[in-house]
């Protein structure tokens, strides 16, 4: 038999969670179980390749220690990657006894959260121990609680040993609903992303790679834009029609673009350009659909304003003679 002890504490002299872990350890080996232990703090840069270790182990122990709110975040790196590439057929067969010991309050609820996470894995529960130590040196010298922890260590040999079947728990419909999103990997294809994943120059390496990807679409999308843009700009100059006397600035923004259309107007003189503007007579806000509608004399400038798919600021007087200066 081999039982596994993943340890997610920060590693402290009067970490209790510890002192229960070495007894624990002892008291198996006594049984002449294989006990082999994780730091996850030393581990920590290839926590993504531990679900691999879980491979030989019929049970282990999750130990951790509250030291303020939860179970810590290195054990819970280490669920995700379990969850991420870890053999979900193995873990369905591997007991989890959960240790926490708190020097704070939530001792129970980070028992309770090693629990469900490992029975949504597909994992067996085993019964776990947690408690308040506010001084390791007291839990070291009562043999009442010493007792505690190495009948707990026995309990899951036994359990582990007669391969003890509990009633199944709603926690593997979850499983089994959210699995439905994952790809279907191979054993041999999860162990190779976990790895990969772990390599801090292939992620880097990625990184790079999909920032250059991102880059490159969005200079075709810019470039898409331009082309757009000059069409646009076209259409205005094309059926620019001066008004005697006319003098006025328009300021069209147009949602998803980020330069603003300007549109100048005095007399026959016509400035039309994306740019900024400080000052508009009318500042007009719609989408490129719209824009598009009015330029090709599917929809005019007032109709649009008066069915509400376009908003306005300003002068509606200088609004209403936009469809006379541009006749599309």
């Amino acid at each position: 038999m081999k039982i596994n002890i993943y340890y997610g504490g920060r590693g402290l002299i009067d970490d209790p969670t510890l002192f229960v872990i070495n007894r624990m350890q002892q008291v198996l080996e006594e049984l002449r179980v294989n006990v082999e232990r994780y730091h996850l703090l030393e581990l920590k840069n290839s926590i993504t390749t531990l679900p691999q270790t879980l491979k030989e182990a019929d049970g282990i122990i999750l130990a951790t220690t509250v030291e303020w709110y939860g179970i810590g975040g290195f054990m819970q790196q280490f669920l995700d990657s379990c969850w991420l590439y870890g053999d979900k057929e193995k873990i369905s067969n591997i007991y989890m006894c959960p240790i926490v010991m708190s020097t704070t309050y939530g001792e129970r609820e980070g028992k309770l959260s090693l629990s469900s996470a490992w029975e949504i894995l597909g994992g067996r529960p085993c019964s776990g121990m947690c408690g308040y130590v506010a001084d390791t040196s007291l839990l070291e010298v009562n043999q009442e609680y010493i007792a505690i922890i190495e009948k707990k260590a026995e309990n899951m040999y036994r359990t582990v040993n007669q391969k003890t079947v509990s009633f199944p728990a709603s926690n593997q419909t979850i499983r089994q609903m959210t699995s439905k999103v994952q790809m279907d990997l191979t054993p041999q294809e999860t162990e190779q992303l976990s790895q990969y994943a772990s390599d801090d120059r292939y992620v880097q390496r990625q990184k790079e790679d999909i920032q250059e990807l991102t880059n490159l679409f969005r200079n075709l999308i810019d470039n898409s834009d331009s082309e757009e843009n000059e069409g646009i700009l076209e259409r205005f100059q094309q059926n620019f029609r001066p008004q005697p006397g006319f003098k006025a600035a328009y300021r069209i923004v147009i949602e998803g673009r980020k330069k603003q259309l300007i549109i100048k107007v005095e007399n026959a003189d016509l400035q039309c350009y994306y740019g900024t503007s400080d000052y508009a007579d009318v500042e007009l806000q719609l989408n490129a659909q719209i824009l598009d509608d009015i330029i090709y004399a599917r929809m005019t400038f007032q109709r649009a304003f008066m069915s509400g798919v376009m908003k306005l600021k300003g002068d509606f007087k200088v609004l209403r003679t936009l469809d006379h200066l541009f006749v599309f």
